[in-house]
């Protein structure tokens, strides 16, 4: 799909949003060209529109700087990586913008909500200048904005969890399963910060990017002091992210030590259990061995001394411990 938008009103009324129907030509002065999941015939559309090359899928996953972020006959390609489906199954996927003149052409094989938030704040009124640049810093300012707020509602989620694990007084029986709820939240929270800061990572190598091709180009001084202003913004939440990962690591740790607790007063008690019950064992062992001569066999009260004996040797350990606080 085609999306194509054009700035001859704005910044007064916003831009003007149009989904090209199949062969419509792309109409002269647009300034951004949003290609979804494009077909071959689109990708050839848009080549022969701009004189460019369109980057493929699998060239968009691939890892290498070189390929990601380059110069091509005067239009410069950047892919970064934008974390999406952020509330069920978080993915990343490659996001692509090409600058070419006085146009932008992104290229994507996901619906990240970050455009969704762009979509609407560049159709209000002054929502972003009309040119190429600054709706790439406007897409890019979005994607960071986006990755700040699910930093900040993890976080949260990260705080309401660790007050669960360290003032939470779960009932008997409850704890194995809420620790296990504990654990795969933990490890939920764990692979969306983990996606988070790639995300944010080639978003910073796109940004340094820019950044020198600014220079080179003479770009005007308010949009590069804007693209250093978003890189500073940018490393501030990879810090930040670090320090979630780093607490959802202690969590982590302590959830694991409780449980270990919670299994050694288990191995506790089989072991004082085994401690009471040894010494009637061995009593009721003595009075079953088949011997001729076991004077208590003749008593009247043998029985019943036998019974009292067990009972004592039981019990004496059990205070013991008790008096010990091992139980």
């Amino acid at each position: 799909m085609i999306i194509v938008y054009n700035a001859a009103v704005a910044p007064a009324a916003g831009f003007d949003k149009r989904v090209l129907q199949g062969g419509q030509e792309i109409p002269r002065g647009v300034v951004w060209i949003d290609l979804i999941e494009p077909t071959r015939d689109e990708d050839r559309q848009v080549e022969a529109y701009l004189g460019i090359s369109i980057p493929t899928r699998e060239e968009m996953s691939d890892i290498e700087p070189s390929e990601l972020l380059y110069t091509e006959n005067g239009a410069r390609y950047m892919t970064a990586r934008v974390v999406y489906r952020v509330e069920r199954d978080p993915e990343i996927t490659g996001l692509t913008f090409i600058l070419k003149d006085q146009t932008l052409v992104t290229v994507r094989y996901a619906e990240p909500k970050a455009f969704q938030m762009f979509n609407n704040r560049i159709a209000r009124p002054e929502g972003c200048a009309g040119n190429a640049e600054a709706v790439l810093a406007g897409l890019v300012e979005t994607i960071i904005d986006r990755a700040a707020d699910v930093l900040q509602e993890t976080g949260a989620n990260i705080d309401a969890l660790s007050k669960m694990v360290f003032e939470a007084r779960p009932q008997p029986g409850s704890r194995q399963a809420e620790h296990q709820d504990t654990l795969r939240a933990l490890g939920r929270y764990g692979d969306l910060i983990s996606k988070i800061r790639e995300s944010l990572v080639s978003v910073e190598r796109l940004l340094l990017f820019l950044s020198v091709s600014y220079r080179a180009a003479r770009v005007p001084m308010e949009l590069r002091e804007e693209v250093r202003t978003t890189l500073r913004d940018l490393q501030s939440l990879e810090e930040h992210a670090t320090f979630q990962s780093q607490k959802i690591q202690f969590l982590l740790d302590a959830t694991l030590g409780l449980v270990n607790l919670e299994q050694n007063n288990i191995i506790k008690l089989f072991s004082v259990m085994a401690v009471i019950f040894m010494p009637p064992t061995l009593i009721a062992s003595i009075y079953g061995m088949n011997f001729k001569l076991i004077p208590e066999l003749d008593w009247t009260l043998g029985y019943p001394m036998a019974l009292g004996l067990m009972v004592m040797a039981g019990l004496l350990p059990y205070v013991f411990f008790r008096w010990k606080r091992w139980l």
